[in-house]
């Protein structure tokens, strides 16, 4: 599979996750405080809650419901009560597209 269209840069707030599906995944997108676009699994590890609910803070993604903060660059959890990654996907910029294949996660 390719990359498709997943949002447009413009659509993406500063350190606001958007949520979107493709292919049946959910993938939450982030535009750091940094300009930098990242796109994670958008289900924490640990209580199966929407990450594109939670909060960004520099390079992380915390879950609001208990607490575990994601990694933006490598989906590692920083803290418990997570332990397990999400995944992370390769984001392409094609003018104002931000392109996503979710079958494709980055080696980290």
């Amino acid at each position: 599979m390719s990359a498709q269209r997943a949002c447009s840069v413009s659509e993406l707030e500063q350190d606001t996750p958007l949520r979107v599906e493709l292919d049946g995944i959910a993938i939450s997108i982030v535009k750091d405080s940094d300009d930098e676009i990242h796109a994670i699994g958008d289900r924490c590890t640990h209580g199966d809650i929407s990450l594109s609910e939670g909060f960004v803070e520099g390079k992380t993604l915390e879950c609001w419901a208990h607490g575990s903060a994601f990694s933006l660059e490598t989906g590692h959890p920083l803290n418990l009560p997570a332990y397990e990654p999400v995944p992370v996907f390769v984001v392409e910029i094609d003018g104002d597209d931000v392109l996503i294949d979710p079958t494709v996660t980055k080696e980290v």
